[in-house]
């Protein structure tokens, strides 16, 4: 039996495949689109989602993990003697999610009943493989018998220079959602620009205004490569534009000779926000913590 457990929150998302193989614990949010309520990965995958937003003009709307939901999850790995429990969670910027892991374990100590299991909560600072990723490697890391301190120092690095990218191809989910003024929208909408937002820590802001889709897409990964630390990882997520998310994917494989190091289907949570036609590239910046 493993001394150590990692948990993480639906909005990584992890592959299920990675999931199963590494025995990550990922706990669900709970969506609502609609009259329709889902828990994802339980009731609906990342690709099936994508479909139901692509046929409704309907914002999905997600719930944040709570205190009970983290104490009943925690206790079980108490009671199991599990030494190290890490905990990587969606930016607590935009979710309470991190907060209530933090409180949870906080109340657990105060009433004596962490055990010997020493809770590692990470905020990361971040969205889907931008911390779905760095969990997988350290999954790996601690599979192949590394130091749980160099794991969590892994982990506390990655978080520390993640710069998030997002390539959106249709701004009406950005406008509903309020990423995006709606003047500003229909602006960009009427002159085929297509923003490139960059998404870091708390702050969320448009970087460079392409027009059309091609160009736009070189001006992504031309933006982000000026600040990525040479030879780091390069993590793309998908939507629903294939024939989009391949022309980055094999602009990456031209221009630095090798694939991105993870591709993955995006889930609720960037989707309710971003909407079914964009992709997101994420890279490893200067640290800034």
């Amino acid at each position: 039996m493993k001394n150590y457990a990692i948990i993480a929150d639906s909005g990584c998302d992890i592959s299920v495949e990675d999931e199963k193989k590494y025995g990550i614990d990922i706990m669900p949010f709970d969506i609502t689109l609609g009259n329709e309520e889902f828990r994802e990965r339980v009731d609906i995958s990342g690709e099936e989602f994508i479909k139901k937003l692509c046929e409704t003009e309907e914002l999905a709307k997600t719930a944040q993990i709570t205190e009970f939901r983290f104490r009943e999850k925690f206790d079980e790995y108490v009671e199991k003697g599990v030494k190290d429990v890490i905990v990587v969670l969606i930016n607590g910027a935009g979710s309470g999610t991190y907060m209530n892991a933090v409180n949870t374990v906080n109340n657990m100590k105060e009433e004596g009943k962490t055990g010997q299991t020493e809770f590692h909560i990470f905020d990361s600072h971040t969205y889907s493989l931008g911390y779905g990723y760095p969990i997988v490697e350290a999954a790996k890391k601690l599979e192949a018998g590394q130091e749980m301190s160099m794991v969590l120092a892994y982990l506390e690095d990655w978080f520390d220079c993640l710069e998030c990218y997002l390539l959106l191809f249709n701004l009406r989910h950005a406008r509903k959602s309020g990423r995006i003024k709606a003047a500003a929208a229909v602006m960009g909408e009427l002159m085929n620009i297509k923003p490139v937002i960059q998404m870091i820590d708390d702050e969320t802001k448009t970087v460079v205004k392409p027009r059309g889709e091609k160009k736009a897409i070189e001006a992504m990964f031309d933006y982000a490569m000026s600040r990525a630390i040479p030879k780091t990882p390069l993590i793309v997520v998908r939507s629903a534009v294939p024939e989009l998310e391949d022309q980055l994917i094999d602009l990456i494989k031209a221009k630095t000779g090798s694939a991105p190091n993870m591709v993955g289907i995006t889930g609720s949570v960037v989707a309710a926000n971003a909407g079914t036609r964009y992709v997101g590239l994420f890279i490893k910046g200067e640290k800034r913590r």
